[in-house]
């Protein structure tokens, strides 16, 4: 499979872009609530940055750990945390959570869809195969294994996951990163979220851990309004205003103030 594969359908997602973009402009939701999901070889805590920045707003956040062990275990935790929400929820996602937010966001109290530098299937899509279609990121071979429990070395942690970040922070971020299971990369979603909720994305332009150009291409497919960040995988860590002013905007509320 090829990138040429998905050149025939790109009038059906300027189509798909454009009338996502008169969703967004006339049904966003007013959210009182706002749930983070983190991906591979982090924690709850990356959001520690963001989360501040929200609460000062007024908003009712909750970070959810994710288990990392399967799909639908890991889309239990993210909707056990969404069944609490009372009210309108932005579901954010960071990474490999891009794949919870697309399974578990058709639930009836999210209002909107926030994708990180995440994953951003189609129901039922091999992400893997489609991720093959675009250059291998370098964070790849920084992979290591310890019989089905996966982590980053620390040296791709540091370049290749949380480049743009201090290294001393970075290395408090590596000590904690959480191992994740083998069997978690194997799973496919069954819902597609971004097909009927608001969707956001924010690319990481200098992405090392997903390549850029995918980013894109599923922003696109998905007509989600985008913004670009000069920023490593983690740019809730190392550009937590921006990332926190488009969770504000999904969130239905004015930042210009």
């Amino acid at each position: 499979m090829t990138r040429r594969m998905f050149t025939g359908s790109l009038a059906s997602l300027a189509a798909i872009s454009l009338l996502s973009k008169v969703v967004l402009a006339k049904d966003i939701v007013k959210a009182t609530n706002v749930v983070l999901v983190h991906g591979l070889f982090a924690d709850g805590s990356c959001w520690s940055d963001v989360i501040g920045r929200l609460q000062a707003t007024g908003l009712n956040v909750t970070s959810v750990q994710n288990p990392l062990t399967t799909l639908p275990e890991a889309a239990a935790a993210a909707k056990r945390v969404l069944d609490r929400q009372d009210g309108p929820t932005v579901l954010v996602g960071h990474s490999f959570s891009g794949m919870i937010v697309t399974e578990v966001g058709v639930h009836p109290n999210v209002s909107s869809l926030v994708y990180i530098a995440a994953r951003a299937p189609d129901a039922g899509e091999d992400y893997t195969a489609l991720a093959k279609t675009y250059p291998t990121p370098p964070a790849t071979a920084g992979i290591v294994f310890d019989g089905d429990e996966g982590r980053l070395t620390e040296q791709a942690f540091l370049h290749d996951f949380a480049g743009d970040v201090a290294e001393k922070q970075a290395k408090i971020l590596y000590a904690v990163q959480a191992p994740f299971n083998k069997a978690l990369l194997a799973g496919k979603t069954t819902q597609a979220a971004w097909r009927s909720k608001p969707s956001f994305y924010a690319v990481s332009k200098n992405d090392r851990t997903i390549d850029p150009d995918l980013e894109r291409f599923m922003a696109k497919r998905m007509g989600a309004k985008t913004i670009e960040l000069e920023s490593s995988h983690v740019s809730m860590i190392s550009q937590p205003e921006a990332v926190a002013a488009l969770i504000l905007e999904a969130a239905g509320m004015d930042t210009k103030g």
